[in-house]
C-alpha cells in the first residue's frame, strides 16, 4: 500500500485524534449497562491491575476489556483495515497495541486473573444475545462473589487504595 497525503492539516488531524476516547466509549458504556442489568457488580478502570481493565470483578478475579476493533486489529470488517496515509506509522502503532494486549493478558494470568475481551463489533444490537451468553459463561452466576453488590458505591476496594 502506498502512502497517500493526509487531506487534513496537522492541526486538524490533531484535533480529530484528540476526540478519540480511551475510557467511557460507547461500546464500553453499553457493555457496562448490560453487565449491570444482568446482576453483576464491578469496579471500573482499576489502575493497580495491568492494563487498567475496563471492568474488574475483584471477588471473581476476572476482568473485562472492551476493545475497539480498529485500534486492536480485530479480525472483522471494522478491524481489518489500515489508514491510507502514514501506513508505516499506523502499522507499527496498531501492531504495538496488539502486542501490548498480549503482554497485559500474560501479566494478569500470572497474577491469578482471568480476562475476557469484548470487541466493539460484539456490542451491536444483533450480537447482544450472544454476548450476554458469553458473559454469563465467563462470569458465572450473578450475585456470588460480588463484594460490591450490597455496599455503598463510594466504598473503596483494596485494589483502589
Amino acid at each position: 500500500m502506498t502512502n497517500v497525503r493526509d487531506p487534513l492539516s496537522p492541526e486538524e488531524r490533531s484535533r480529530r485524534m484528540s476526540l478519540v476516547r480511551a475510557k467511557d466509549t460507547k461500546p464500553e458504556l453499553r457493555v457496562r449497562r448490560l453487565v449491570h442489568a444482568m446482576g453483576y457488580r464491578y469496579r471500573i478502570h482499576v489502575q493497580k491491575l495491568p492494563g487498567c481493565p475496563d471492568m474488574v470483578f475483584q471477588g471473581r478475579r476476572k476482568v473485562i476489556f472492551v476493545h475497539g476493533c480498529f485500534w486492536h486489529q480485530h479480525n472483522c470488517a471494522m478491524g481489518n483495515r489500515m489508514p491510507k496515509s502514514r501506513v508505516d506509522f499506523w502499522r507499527k502503532k496498531l501492531e504495538g497495541n496488539k502486542k501490548r494486549g498480549t503482554e497485559i493478558n500474560r501479566q494478569l494470568i500470572a497474577e491469578g486473573w482471568s480476562s475476557f475481551i469484548v470487541w466493539e463489533c460484539q456490542t451491536r444490537n444483533s450480537e447482544l444475545s450472544r454476548l450476554t451468553s458469553q458473559l454469563k459463561d465467563f462470569l458465572g452466576p450473578a450475585g456470588m462473589f460480588d463484594k460490591d453488590a450490597n455496599s455503598d458505591s463510594t466504598s473503596r476496594t483494596s485494589l483502589e487504595k
